[in-house]
């Protein structure tokens, strides 16, 4: 980057910071209270369903003064106040302020409705004036959702005066989360929650909010969801979440009366056939590009619904992925360049990455790190993919210091250019891609060749370093560091290395063993981790290592089930 260029984006990135803090300041004048505060709700004319898997313990839990969010746990005591003491990591105070117990809480009957009941009108009191975090884009959004569906509940055992406090600070944060714009990754979900608020409020608050929302949603949802159901930030359970959205906005409109207007109808449609493309055999979604493997029962609920028959498709063009399917293995290929601009705040440099299930087992992974895990940046790079990578160096970083704080940690630098080859008959199917991530810094094209067998029952690979034609004469004289094939396996899959040192055995949660074979100079068992439910667990990942010469390196791979006499080779 020239001077000229860091001093441009330095600028860009000032008056960024600059203009956030003004609008921080605005929004907690008495003047903006006084503009999110009218017009007054004059009652409840809806309850929408959140169609979410709930977990009930969680609610159990809190009645016995246990409050747990975000992997970590906090202490209050029956009928204890969690606004009042310090959460025990960010994460947690984001799901507190996100209200994300409130469904849990409300599935335990009239004693859950009471306790959330109290913990709601606390919040109201407590933090009736406009706040960074707390009204920020981060918590406001999904705090208005949960609150929407739960309102009339909440309401029916409050006092009159309650209600009216109730109905009027959701009002207030509704109306206030239409004014947030922190750039275009999560508008249509600030739309549609705003669209659902206005459902359950009726007379001209209700119907002004419904109105705005769902004039903001239509646009949004043009932008963020391509014609494959992908969502443009890539990340497949962003997609997953916002049809879960559109689907409680849906029966919010039919609550009043009201028909979908066709962008939502559609978009629902789209998101539908995305979530069944990238469920994988053990019912859950893949791990791309900023989104978790949701589980399977999240899955299931959000495609309830749907009456799809046949398999999944095989290649989703507008989003980049590619799927193979066999008798027993499934795959998902990253296939495409991350998002970028403000799509890319949680895109990960993660190039031809891929995900595999084997029956019903998940053996090969990708990290799955997510904004709301809020895990270190570093696991957005190259090395958190089941990918191959060269040295300790990324095919792409994100913004951090100044930059970070006027765009947001957007992904920078990663490969302009990623290709896919397919290729099909009757003996398997053929996958040739490759990218130029390391074209700029190395002067070499990373290829992956994938060949899956139906009737052999096997996924073989191939990955390349290849000199770039194109490649700058400081880079192309530039020695590379070895190479580094990275295979990041779940916490449920058992691992071990056989007797020569370089064949892998697999066994998943089912048992079923399968070996991982291949011709790399260095074969490694290292520690590794998955995000699940916005928690780290640890798990192990295989990682081959070898040298990268002036013409290249190569090396192969292959997963084969095991057969019945060859289970001990590895003891």
């Amino acid at each position: 980057m020239t001077v000229s260029r860091w001093r441009q984006g330095a600028a860009a990135a000032l008056a960024s910071t600059l203009l956030h803090r003004l609008r921080a300041e605005w929004r907690a004048t008495a003047v903006y209270a006084l503009s999110i505060s009218t017009p007054r709700p004059s009652g409840l004319a809806a309850a929408p369903r959140d169609f979410r898997p709930v977990d009930a313990e969680v609610g159990r839990q809190i009645l016995l003064g246990r409050m747990t969010l975000a992997g970590a746990t906090l202490e209050i005591g029956p009928g204890g106040d969690p606004w009042d003491v310090a959460s025990p990591s960010r994460a947690f105070a984001v799901a507190l302020h996100r209200f994300a117990w409130l469904p849990s809480l409300m599935a335990q009957g009239e004693e859950g409705v009471d306790e959330a009941l109290r913990l709601v009108l606390d919040w109201m009191r407590l933090f009736a004036r406009v706040r960074p975090f707390v009204w920020g884009a981060e918590t406001a959004e999904r705090r208005v959702f949960n609150l929407a569906c739960g309102l009339r509940r909440l309401s029916e055992r409050a006092s009159e005066a309650e209600s009216v406090l109730l109905a009027e600070s959701f009002a207030r944060q509704a109306r206030h989360l239409l004014q947030l714009d922190d750039g275009p990754l999560r508008r249509a979900e600030r739309a549609a929650a705003a669209a659902i608020a206005g459902c359950v409020l009726s007379g001209k608050a209700g119907a002004k909010l419904q109105a705005d929302g769902l004039s903001i949603l239509a646009r949004a949802l043009k932008t963020a969801i391509l014609p494959d159901g992908v969502m443009k930030s890539r990340n497949p359970e962003q997609g997953l979440e916002l049809l879960f959205d559109l689907l409680t906005l849906d029966d919010a409109l039919a609550q009043r009366g009201r028909e979908a207007p066709a962008e939502i109808a559609r978009s629902i449609d789209r998101l539908t056939y995305g979530v069944r493309f990238f469920s994988l055999g053990d019912g859950r979604l893949a791990a791309f590009q900023g989104g978790e493997a949701a589980s399977a029962a999240r899955v299931a609920a959000a495609l309830a619904h749907d009456d799809g028959e046949g398999a999944p498709a095989e290649h989703a063009p507008h989003g980049g992925y590619h799927r193979l399917m066999g008798r027993t293995f499934q795959a998902i290929v990253d296939a495409a360049p991350p998002a970028d601009g403000g799509f890319s705040l949680a895109a990960c440099a993660q190039p031809l990455a891929l995900e595999i299930t084997c029956g019903s087992d998940r053996l090969i992974a990708n990290v799955g790190w997510s904004a709301d895990a809020q895990g270190p940046q570093g696991l957005r790079l190259t090395a958190g993919g089941s990918t191959a990578s060269l040295g300790e160096a990324s095919a792409g970083r994100s913004l951090a210091g100044l930059a970070a704080k006027g765009f947001g940690p957007r992904l920078i630098d990663g490969p302009r250019t990623v290709e896919a080859l397919r290729r099909q008959n009757e003996t398997g199917v053929w996958l040739e891609l490759r990218h130029d991530g390391w074209a700029d810094r190395f002067g070499l094209i990373h290829e992956r060749r994938l060949f899956l067998s139906p009737d052999l029952d096997e996924l073989r690979g191939e990955d390349c370093f290849t000199p770039s034609q194109g490649a700058r004469a400081d880079a192309a004289r530039k020695r590379p560091p070895p190479y580094a094939v990275r295979f990041h396996l779940p916490p449920g899959v058992k691992v071990s290395l056989a007797r020569d040192k370089r064949s892998v055995l697999l066994r998943g949660p089912s048992n079923r063993g399968w070996w991982f074979r291949n011709d790399a100079p260095d074969v490694l068992l290292e520690p590794s981790l998955q995000f699940e439910d916005h928690t780290p667990r640890r798990g192990a990942q295989i990682v081959l290592k070898g040298p990268v010469s002036e013409s290249g390196a190569r090396v192969r791979w292959k997963l084969t089930p095991v057969e019945p006499d060859h289970t001990m080779a590895a003891r």
